[in-house]
């Protein structure tokens, strides 16, 4: 039986370093299975991008989601912006199987897509099945708003029943309304926040100033939580991975 899970979220900057100097997708794959989660929360995957395999020689060929799974995770994507030479989307890998899965279109208007990826998994030993969302929330606090409600609406019945939840991923929530948001409709809380009494400063990943990656939970007790913070972190993205031990409670 699983007692303890290990969790990260990262905006993966469609695998390419800060300011899109350098692929670093082979060196991302590297650290996320040194973290060795179970669950893997992650922004701003590169679902094709036909230009990438042109320009940058340590391109992989497959989908950057099938790269970083390999053979170690599950994987469910959810496209959420195409253009003519791609698209891109939110990402779970789940040491766990998947059971079901849905993404759900929330983009505020049409120059800025996002969705709610909703997975569904069966982890080994529970009694109820564990529900995931990966979210990457709008620029603009009128669209976050709307997100974080259509959030609360999806999860409310859910959480009613006791269910174990986990919301992950890029808030863009420098004002901090979305912890009292899900707080108030869903009961969650933030793994940062239990354990240091704030979010933690994951933007711009060389010199961290604002806290806007976050992993929200409903039915669990934070045992750790971490932002990971210098080499090689820094040179990965352009945001900082968070990640937490998480208790079911």
């Amino acid at each position: 039986m699983t007692k303890r899970l290990r969790v990260v979220t990262l905006n993966i900057h469609k695998g390419l370093s800060q300011f899109n100097r350098r692929m670093v997708i082979h060196e991302l794959r590297d650290g996320l299975s040194a973290l060795d989660p179970h669950l893997v929360f992650l922004q701003e995957v590169q679902g094709l991008n036909q230009r990438f395999a042109m320009r940058y020689a340590a391109c992989p060929t497959q989908p950057q989601l099938e790269f970083l799974a390999g053979e170690r995770w599950q994987h469910a994507y959810g496209c959420n912006a195409v253009y003519d030479h791609g698209h891109h989307g939110n990402a779970i890998l789940s040491s766990f199987p998947f059971v079901h899965f849905e993404n759900e279109d929330v983009s505020d208007h049409r120059f800025e897509r996002r969705g709610l990826l909703h997975c569904v998994v069966s982890v080994p030993g529970w009694r109820r099945n564990l529900h995931l969302v990966c979210v990457h929330l709008s620029l603009h606090e009128r669209g976050r708003n709307r997100q974080l409600e259509a959030i609360s609406g999806r999860l409310e019945e859910l959480a009613s029943r006791k269910l174990p939840i986990i919301v992950a991923g890029d808030f863009n929530d420098w004002r901090h309304r979305a912890s009292s948001i899900l707080e108030r409709r869903l009961g969650m809380t933030e793994v940062s926040v239990a354990r240091y009494g704030r979010a933690a400063r994951t933007y711009p990943s060389v010199m961290p100033l604002l806290r806007l990656d976050r992993i929200y939970v409903h039915g669990f007790k934070v045992a750790a939580s971490s932002v990971h913070r210098g080499k090689p972190w820094s040179m990965l993205s352009d945001h900082l991975a968070v990640s937490a031990e998480l208790e079911r409670s």
